[in-house]
């Protein structure tokens, strides 16, 4: 019974030990390979779709030279009579609204982060992350309803009398719409930096006699301030792309204005307007929406740049 116990194992494939071991160097090898082939498709991709906007873009420009797209400030390509091609009114409407849905999302946002990090008992946390995440899952064609059947009746009947002649598809509509729709992304992703903070931080403003909400002001948000950047610069980007809720409630008129009961265009959705429309394909109309394109991903470009910097700029280590 001793020798038996004492038994060498089996060698050979019937061993389980070296069985167990080819198969994680199996996992080991192949694992890897997987994960670059999914980065390099998703780079390629990416390369891909840039190349195709950017051959787009050429052809336009060189029938439509730069000084005409940066130095005029009208935009009328599909006017027979009076082509204009000025980038500049698409610019101002997209600014407009992005501003008002920042100026009401960044806040928002913020506070709920605060809420749900400092203040919210576990149990009610888990029960309201999972809800504000919900709103983030709603097709954005359902926000452009909203906006249009309650926000904008809503906005015309609430507004004085010098305002009450607004026009139905408006900028401040469509903005705060935009807003509400990435006040999610903004509080999910600066309550994630915020309880990254180690407790022991915590725990030493408490020691102190720091009320919770300096606590939260004065320790925990510079803390997590690169994470709150970073949430930040991808809302913004997020509303800057954003094209149902402003084809659908902000209105179809390229002009510069900071006016927001008035009626603008963003570069989204001239982009959804061409593309939808009866433009004969090749012509100089259509290759319109390419250079919008391609300068609406210069810009989201440059801002996921400056917030890169922004980050490593603001980052803590622990």
């Amino acid at each position: 019974m001793a020798q038996a116990a004492h038994q060498a194992p089996p060698q050979g494939p019937n061993n389980p030990a070296l069985w167990r071991r080819g198969a994680h160097r199996w996992e080991e090898t192949l694992i890897p390979k997987v994960l670059l082939l999914m980065g390099m498709v998703s780079i390629l991709t990416t390369v891909g779709i840039v190349v195709s906007l950017a051959t787009e873009a050429f052809q336009f420009f060189r029938a439509v030279p730069l000084s005409d797209f940066f130095g005029d400030t009208k935009w009328s390509p599909t006017y027979s009579l009076d082509r204009h091609f000025g980038i500049w009114p698409l610019i101002s409407g997209t600014f407009l609204v992005t501003a008002i849905a920042a100026a009401f999302a960044l806040p928002v946002g913020l506070f709920t982060a605060i809420f749900l990090s400092e203040y919210a008992p576990d149990k009610l946390r888990r029960v309201l992350k999972p809800l504000l995440e919900v709103l983030a899952g709603i097709p954005t064609v359902v926000y452009g309803y909203f906006a249009l059947t309650f926000v904008t009746p809503f906005i015309l009947r609430n507004l004085p009398g010098p305002f009450a002649d607004t026009n139905t598809f408006n900028a401040l509509a469509a903005g705060l719409v935009v807003g509400i729709m990435i006040v999610p992304m903004i509080a999910s992703l600066s309550e994630d930096a915020m309880i990254a903070v180690p407790q022991s931080l915590r725990a030493g403003a408490y020691a102190l006699g720091a009320t919770r909400l300096e606590v939260a002001s004065r320790v925990v948000v510079p803390a997590a301030l690169s994470g709150i950047v970073a949430s930040f610069v991808l809302a913004i980007s997020r509303a800057v792309g954003e094209t149902m809720i402003v084809a659908l409630a902000a209105g179809a008129t390229p002009h510069i204005t900071g006016n927001p009961l008035e009626s603008v265009q963003t570069m989204t959705a001239y982009i959804v307007q061409v593309s939808m429309g009866e433009t004969p394909y090749g012509t100089i109309e259509y290759k319109t929406i390419f250079a919008v394109g391609m300068m609406l991903f210069v810009i989201t470009l440059a801002m996921n740049i400056f917030g890169h910097w922004l980050v490593r700029r603001f980052r803590e280590h622990y």
